[in-house]
């Protein structure tokens, strides 16, 4: 044996300061973004059942939430809304008062440096569930891009850091960036969904917002997850347009395109780890199959190494915590 020559790796792998002395991915606490849903009402706390954990809150309940966020050391929030009515051009996106702006100014005026990047999208707000217009059961692209617009500009007036335009419509950065210019909020970037499939894994967040569709699918305007190459045109129309940061959703089933995009542009990327990846991770741990600390650590970590500069992710929480007892 003493002639055979082979490489020893396990050299930089013997304790746990050489392990860390060569870590090559880190997951730090400004790499997360936490998401809220906000509902109209007072002293509203309602568990969202398919995600243990995580509330709707109304209105009088925001700062107390961002506190707990603040102290925990996480610096940016995405907000949902909920309102109390709903119509079929999705009216309260774009109202000056409505619960996203509402949510957005309360916020601000409590905890300024916090980041408040704003869910743009009309499927909270309207009576039929998608994310447009329609006519007939056709979700059309074009009428919609004017109320996508509307809303951006209102989320801005109201405080917002960040719009997050999340419903897929061919054109929806250009029209939103130019909405935002010519009302004079040039410095707000645009934080785009460039590549959002058409997933099974949405589920409980539609039972957080409330916003499934009422017939049909969303299928039409959302990727097929079997396209990869898609990826890469739908982020490159999104950079053309003047995205400033791209998300790729899902996550976890989705790591491959996280990594095409990062090699192909040279914006931060985000991943959205979505609400049924949540809810897996937090069933299995509460049935004592996986080490839930384990799995998430791990979860966003490989994450990270596919190429992502930030994370949404209901975790956000605990993983802060988990965070600050390592340190």
């Amino acid at each position: 044996m003493k002639d055979l020559k082979f490489t020893r790796h396990r050299r930089l792998r013997h304790s746990a300061n050489m392990r860390a002395l060569v870590r090559e991915t880190y997951l730090h606490k400004e790499d997360l973004i936490y998401p809220i849903f906000v509902v109209e009402g007072e002293n509203k706390r309602n568990p969202v059942q398919s995600m243990p954990g995580v509330d709707q809150i109304s209105l009088d309940l925001v700062e107390e939430e961002m506190k707990e966020l603040v102290e925990l050391g996480i610096k940016s929030v995405i907000v949902f809304g909920i309102p109390a009515e709903k119509d079929e051009v999705g009216s309260g996106a774009y109202h000056d008062h409505g619960i996203v702006q509402e949510a957005t100014r309360k916020i601000k005026e409590s905890y300024p440096e916090l980041i408040v990047i704003a869910d743009t999208c009309l499927c909270e707000y309207t009576s039929h569930g998608h994310c447009g217009v329609i006519q007939g059961e056709s979700v059309l692209n074009d009428p919609s891009l004017e109320l996508l617009a509307r809303t951006a500009v209102s989320q801005a007036k109201a405080g917002a850091d960040i719009i997050a335009p999340s419903n897929m419509m061919d054109g929806f950065v250009a029209a939103i960036r130019h909405g935002l210019d010519e009302a004079g909020f040039e410095h707000i970037p645009i934080m785009s969904y460039a590549v959002k499939y058409a997933s099974a894994f949405y589920g409980p967040f539609r039972d957080a917002a409330e916003s499934a569709p009422q017939f049909g699918d969303r299928k039409t305007y959302q990727m097929d997850p079997a396209n990869r190459l898609e990826a890469l045109r739908e982020a490159e129309s999104d950079v053309a347009e003047g995205a400033d940061f791209l998300i790729v959703k899902p996550a976890m089933s989705y790591m491959d395109i996280m990594r095409d995009v990062k090699n192909h542009f040279n914006l931060p990327l985000v991943a959205y780890n979505v609400s049924g990846e949540y809810a897996m991770v937090k069933a299995a741990a509460a049935n004592g199959w996986i080490d839930e600390k384990g799995i998430v650590l791990e979860l966003l970590t490989g994450m990270k190494r596919a190429g992502v500069d930030l994370i949404i992710t209901y975790h956000a929480k605990d993983v802060a915590r988990w965070l600050s007892e390592q340190q």
